[in-house]
């Protein structure tokens, strides 16, 4: 899935010599917590958040300082800050420092940048212009309309062992040599060690997940790795083994 898959291309956008007060005005218009900041020419100059608009006079927000740390700032940082606190335009307030994606860049690259640089939305550019934009509701809405159901009609058992076998193998997580499942008229039963309670509901998981399977029995037991006592008991009582 790419970018412009799911970005709205319908964006929200401010000048970056707009009063401050209107671009305000256009957020709570438009229910947006952020915005980009566009030039004269419309290329994509930076962003206008929420979170821009936290430190301001008018809200007796500045942040106040002891007299040693504003020295070692130096005045420039200090001055900075008096922009953005006391600025009356959207370039005094905004961010600068814009992240983007191309239409073409796949959403796994774009949700690492949103959780790596700790953002909430990335614009989507094309030779600079901005054609759309990517927010956490987008990948909501997308999450939404994915297919999840697992495919209609039943599985023979032995289709459904392999299928599960080959998704738990291709995990980095899965303690499959400690583990064993038996799938009987499409039911997972799963025996064996655990050495992390959050190992259960993650194979749970992936059996369920398993087209065919019909419902998984838990028979698993969690035993703690460096004494080898046994902490969790199986879910389910044991039943008999083929």
């Amino acid at each position: 899935m790419k970018a412009q898959e799911i970005m709205t291309t319908q964006v929200i956008t401010v000048r970056s010599d707009s009063a401050l007060q209107d671009a305000i005005a256009t957020m709570l218009e438009h229910g947006v917590s952020g915005m980009p900041v566009i030039d004269a020419q419309g290329q994509a100059v930076g962003m206008l958040s929420e979170s821009d608009l936290l430190r301001r006079t008018e809200l007796d927000t500045e942040r106040r300082r002891p007299r040693w740390l504003a020295f070692l700032m130096g005045p420039g940082k200090l001055a900075e800050e008096y922009t953005h606190t006391h600025g009356r335009t959207v370039a005094d307030v905004m961010s600068d420092k814009l992240y983007s994606v191309a239409p073409e860049t796949p959403v796994r690259d774009v949700v690492e940048l949103m959780e790596r640089r700790r953002i909430k939305r990335v614009p989507v550019l094309e030779s600079g212009k901005l054609v759309g934009i990517v927010s956490r509701a987008n990948l909501l809405r997308a999450l939404a309309l994915a297919t999840t159901a697992l495919p209609a009609g039943s599985k023979p058992d032995e289709e459904i062992r392999e299928r599960l076998a080959r998704e738990l193998a291709a995990t980095e997580w899965a303690p499959r040599y400690m583990i064993d499942h038996i799938v009987q008229n499409g039911a997972v039963h799963l025996y064996g060690t655990i050495l992390d309670e959050r190992e259960r509901e993650a194979l749970c998981v992936a059996a369920r997940n398993t087209p065919g399977v019909t419902e998984v029995h838990d028979h698993l037991v969690w035993c703690e790795p460096v004494s080898g006592a046994v902490l969790g008991l199986p879910a389910e009582p044991d039943q008999p083994r083929h």
